[in-house]
């Protein structure tokens, strides 16, 4: 495992689901991470965190003297801006959650109150997931000629809109976005709580949506309401670029003017049968080159909690002036904006265009 020249001292803020997962991954990350406080409002938030060990504090100036790198920001949108602007004033480096803000006047005037220098970033982890994070580097070696189109069927709204521009290299390019929605049922048998007990299927809604960017790029958003979780939906993902076609981890390509080449990301998982390494995430690669390594060999994470986990420390390390940011603030709101795209669409019949905005000039693509 590549240790950091020191754990990135994390502050947080929220008790929500996200703040929990964040403190659980740290706790597991001793060499990588420290928390130096957690921001408690009530009285059962700061009983829990005493019990696990954690330093608490009741307001801001007790949790920026503790002299954070980096303060996660884990509370709603609607009132994560306000928050966000109040520890930029006060100097910390700021990590806030997806996405940045609720709607698109929020966006512009969170922009407004921040601007292109400001020391925040967005917790957006999707193309750090290990399979994503590899395809997009057989993307960015040429594998595909130029890439075209992305076809995303995965997550949700802003979640998939990174990965669609991701793999794309957009930067505030505009799109035309038309969505249409259907609702058929689905057996949902798992929730984040873990398995329910109930196989009987329910209305659930599946979203369309169609982006053109011009210049023959393109992308299909494909979303089942419950699909991020829901072990009878797939998660796939599609790029097609001039020289050839990813198809999740399956890749064809065109070699020469007469020959046509066929590779599949390969992923080597220790732990199996008489392997007693223990079960981790090794590599993946492609035709023998190493695409990905698990930076976290040992601590056993699974692949959500690897992009995580990688997230907060490219945020440590940023806010401590050592590397670039993982997913500022510009890229972030260009991501909300053409998920507010998808669900205009959806209220209007569309379709829907989108214009540049404040924070594209800060894209640098």
């Amino acid at each position: 495992m590549s240790l950091p020249t020191r754990p990135a001292r994390i502050a947080l803020t929220g008790g929500g689901f996200r703040a929990g997962l964040h403190l659980d991954l740290v706790a597991r990350l001793p060499e990588h991470f420290e928390v130096s406080g957690v921001l408690v409002r009530s009285d059962a938030a700061a009983a829990t965190a005493t019990a696990r060990g954690l330093p608490v504090h009741r307001d801001l100036d007790g949790l920026l003297g503790a002299a954070p790198d980096l303060v996660v920001v884990s509370v709603a949108a609607a009132a994560a801006p306000g928050l966000v602007v109040e520890l930029l004033e006060r100097g910390a480096a700021v990590l806030t959650e997806t996405p940045p803000a609720a709607d698109l006047d929020g966006l512009r005037s969170f922009w407004d109150a921040t601007g292109p220098d400001a020391r925040v970033q967005v917790a957006e982890q999707y193309l750090l997931s290990p399979h994503n994070a590899a395809r997009l580097e057989l993307v960015r070696q040429g594998s595909l000629g130029t890439p075209t189109s992305v076809q995303v069927s995965s997550t949700q709204l802003h979640h998939a809109t990174s990965v669609v521009r991701g793999f794309l290299g957009l930067g505030a390019e505009p799109a035309r976005v038309v969505a249409s929605a259907t609702t058929a049922p689905l057996a949902d048998p798992i929730t984040r709580a873990g398995w329910t007990g109930n196989a009987a299927p329910r209305p659930q809604v599946t979203t369309i949506a169609t982006f053109d960017f011009g210049d023959g790029r393109s992308a299909l958003y494909d979303f089942t309401e419950t699909q991020t979780r829901n072990p009878l939906r797939h998660r796939r993902l599609v790029v097609r670029g001039s020289l050839g076609e990813l198809v999740d981890d399956r890749l064809v390509r065109l070699a020469d003017a007469t020959t046509v080449l066929t590779s599949s990301i390969e992923r080597r998982q220790t732990g199996h049968h008489q392997d007693v390494q223990g079960f981790d995430l090794d590599v993946l690669s492609a035709d023998g080159e190493v695409l990905f390594r698990n930076p976290y060999v040992g601590a056993r994470l699974s692949d959500e909690e690897i992009a995580v986990a990688t997230l907060l420390e490219r945020a440590g390390t940023w806010a401590r002036g050592e590397g670039p940011g993982p997913y500022p603030l510009a890229e972030a709101a260009q991501d909300q904006l053409l998920s507010l795209a998808i669900t205009e669409a959806l209220a209007t019949g569309g379709p829907v265009r989108t214009a540049g905005e404040a924070w594209a000039g800060a894209l640098g693509r």
